[in-house]
């Protein structure tokens, strides 16, 4: 595990934490809303900048240490800190300005580190070992479409849109079919970010604890590792892959609950009682984030492909 320290005098900034994968809802969420830490406790991610001194680093504000706020830096929208006038947290130790807490309203809770103020060195604590795929416990990452409120999850409307991206480049701007789960529940809103025409392809859902995919699968959807943010691969085949988030994929590739018929006495294994609360259901049809289907398609190295150039053209003017 790591620790981060001011550059300049060598307070600690940071409990130690270590080091997962950036979510694919780090910079897309509903307005007018407050939203929960981005990070899980004692972790830290890395988002790659172009034109600094280094990456910046993202922590849970819970994990901040011996950090200030910069009264004169803490403007925001409407219900917290936007981080609009630079940073706005010092360091305790020597005053320097060192990070950057953003919970305002549309943004998820989160404080960002300063790469050319700070230092990342050895906690002391023992690494945490990264899993295998199958040491994994899926069920611990599921993430519900529907929040209690019956809203729509703020982080389904991003990471739908950042997958559906990979998505298209997987098939190269070729019409494709989605799985019927996410058919099913989603299909409507999101027949229009996919290429028009007659289905060429079809993609499935496919990952670990799951029937091996067929050879003659065309686009497979699979997991993002939660730690190293790679995408699961099939142990055998060539069938394209299109990320997504690990919480949204197990929620469709996990088995729900399959026997909601009434009991009486001891009720058997998988079996549900028949006063179990109905599923939640939406109050409102599903919305993708604005933009984090266009953004995530212009950073990815295959849009600069003649056919995929062409595609980009006509979806980035979209309103």
């Amino acid at each position: 595990m790591d620790v981060f320290v001011c550059a300049g005098c060598g307070t600690e900034l940071t409990a130690p934490v270590s080091r997962v994968a950036l979510p694919d809802h780090t910079h897309f969420g509903a307005w007018e809303q407050l939203h929960p830490p981005l990070m899980e406790p004692a972790t830290y991610a890395v988002e790659p900048v172009s034109f600094t001194a280094g990456d910046s680093i993202v922590i849970a504000p819970g994990d901040s240490r011996d950090m200030v706020l910069i009264p004169e830096k803490c403007a925001g929208y409407c219900m917290g800190i936007d981080g609009r006038d630079g940073p706005n947290l010092a360091c305790g130790g020597c005053g320097s300005a060192v990070a950057t807490r953003m919970d305002d309203c549309g943004l998820w809770q989160a404080v960002w580190l300063e790469p050319d103020t700070v230092r990342r060195i050895p906690s002391g604590l023992p690494a945490v070992p990264t899993p295998d795929w199958d040491e994994l416990d899926l069920e611990a990452y599921v993430v519900p479409p529907v929040e209690p409120d019956g809203s729509w999850s703020f982080r389904w409307e991003a990471a739908v849109p950042v997958a559906l991206a990979h998505l298209v480049v997987a098939c190269e701007g070729r019409p494709v079919a989605l799985p019927g789960p996410l058919t099913d529940l989603l299909g409507d809103a999101l027949a229009g970010y996919l290429p028009a025409g007659p289905t060429e392809l079809t993609a499935h859902l496919a990952g670990p604890g799951m029937p091996a995919p067929r050879s003659g699968d065309d686009v497979l959807l699979v997991p993002r590792h939660p730690v190293t943010g790679e995408p699961w691969r099939p142990p055998h085949g060539t069938a394209a892959v299109a990320p997504l988030d690990i919480g949204v994929w197990a929620h469709f590739a996990l088995p729900g609950e399959t026997s909601p018929l009434p009991a009486s006495g001891r009720v058997p294994e998988g079996v549900l009682r028949d006063d179990y609360p109905l599923p939640l259901r939406p109050w409102r049809s599903f919305t993708p984030h604005s933009t984090a289907f266009s953004r995530t398609l212009v950073r990815l190295p295959a849009i600069h492909r003649p056919g995929m150039r062409a595609y980009y053209d006509r979806v980035a003017t979209w309103p």
